[in-house]
């Protein structure tokens, strides 16, 4: 089966760096510069969306951002039942919500299997409650379903993954009716390519989409090969 690859498992590395010191090492944009080069969610209506969490907002972004037919990628909050979330209740655990993405994509160039395979073979589903150096339940595992088929495809990919033996740990993701996705702050929104100094960025962010690139070239976009 072809997504059974052996690739599929990305270890993470740890880092000291961790959530604690992004937030000291944020760098604002300016309003005028996030409208320059965000589009708009009205423009973006023509495409499916899909939603996942798998760690820190920023590194899912960029890992969804390289694969074709993806649209656009917004960072955010989803998964809890507090309203209007901000990132330091989120990310010291102060809400039920994870750091999660909105995908913006078109069924037409690439599929939701396909995605859910991006989303399994970019994070490691075994690790309970974390990713790489960031721990919480604000970083846990969740594919999030819009529909009946929507929660097959997930469940029944994960059952392949469950049969294949590739991990040694059961699989520890979520698999959660979509509810309500809370965008991020303006400074997150591509924060992976507007400040590539950042510790946590070149530490880990950067080779966990390296990983994810080499694991999946058949995914990626032409310019991000």
């Amino acid at each position: 089966m072809k997504f059974l690859k052996a690739g599929i498992l990305l270890a993470l590395t740890l880092f000291t760096t961790s959530c604690e010191s992004k937030i000291k090492n944020k760098k604002e944009p300016t309003k005028e510069v996030i409208l320059a080069e965000k589009n708009s969610k009205q423009d973006l209506q023509k495409y499916e969306t899909a939603y996942f969490a798998s760690g820190c907002f920023w590194c899912v972004e960029a890992i969804f951002e390289s694969v074709k037919g993806v649209k656009e990628v917004i960072s955010g909050y989803s998964g809890g039942t507090e309203e209007n979330p901000t990132y330091e209740q989120v990310s010291y655990g102060k809400t039920s919500h994870a750091e999660a993405v909105e995908v913006y994509y078109d069924p037409n160039e690439i599929s939701y299997i396909e995605l859910v395979q991006v989303f399994f073979g970019s994070h490691d589903p075994t690790s309970l409650n974390r990713q790489g150096p960031d721990r919480g339940a604000q970083y846990r595992s969740i594919a999030f379903y819009k529909n009946p088929e929507e929660r097959k495809i997930i469940e029944s990919y994960m059952a392949a993954l469950e049969e294949s033996g590739i991990y040694h740990d059961p699989i520890v993701t979520e698999v959660t009716a979509f509810a309500k996705f809370y965008d991020a702050e303006d400074y997150h929104q591509d924060y992976e390519k507007k400040n590539p100094d950042n510790s946590y960025i070149r530490q880990v962010s950067i080779p966990r989409l390296n990983r994810f690139k080499k694991n999946f070239p058949e995914y990626l976009k032409k310019e991000v090969h």
